[in-house]
């Protein structure tokens, strides 16, 4: 079979829409969070967010909706998304995870762990939490864990990942969101057994 002269290739197609998502999140990422964490308090739900906007715009080039004025389309996803956050709040929430913001400086995992210095049950509970961890981030497929810890505890951008291995921004993005459903999810269980102990 031919493919006639100036008929774009199925390749070349999915190439050009990974430019253009990488370049989206590129150009959008740093606006966008800013917008949403003056809306969101917490950390955690603002990067959530974020990923689901992206995550929506990934959605949308593939089943080919086209997306004119991004930015405007990307904040209107990102209030909707604000919107709905509100309205199904929970009373209570797990704590940040591995990076949040104090200060304008960023924590990491062993910031928001308990220390082993405070005695004999917070190096316990710090024992329990880095096993529990552990083994959700075992229980992962194996991309989905190298792109959440390349990301939040390297701190490497989606950018840098999708050049060193060949997997485009949008694929990062989703195996992240996903990534990080599972671990909230598995670690909800033990934070509910320390907090309500």
């Amino acid at each position: 079979m031919r493919i006639a002269r100036g008929v774009p290739s199925v390749a070349w197609m999915a190439a050009e829409e990974e430019q253009r998502i990488a370049a989206a999140v590129e150009s959008q990422q740093g606006r966008l969070r800013r917008f949403i964490r003056r809306r969101v308090g917490d950390a955690e739900e603002a990067e959530d967010i974020l990923q689901d906007v992206f995550y929506e715009l990934v959605l949308a080039y593939r089943l080919m909706q086209p997306v004119e004025h991004l930015g405007a389309w990307l904040f209107r996803v990102a209030r909707n998304r604000i919107t709905d956050l509100l309205r199904k709040k929970k009373a209570q929430r797990l704590p940040s995870g591995a990076v949040a913001v104090e200060d304008g400086e960023e924590l990491s995992l062993e910031d928001l762990l308990p220390s082993p210095a405070d005695g004999p049950e917070a190096a316990y509970a710090r024992g329990v939490l880095l096993e529990e961890l552990e083994a959700a981030l075992d229980e992962l497929p194996e991309g989905r864990r190298d792109v959440f810890v390349a990301h939040e505890l390297e701190r490497r951008s989606f950018k840098e990942m999708s050049a060193q291995t060949g997997v485009g921004v949008s694929t990062l993005l989703s195996r992240k969101r996903y990534a990080v459903l599972h671990l909230r999810r598995r670690l909800e269980a033990i934070h509910d057994e320390f907090t309500n102990s």
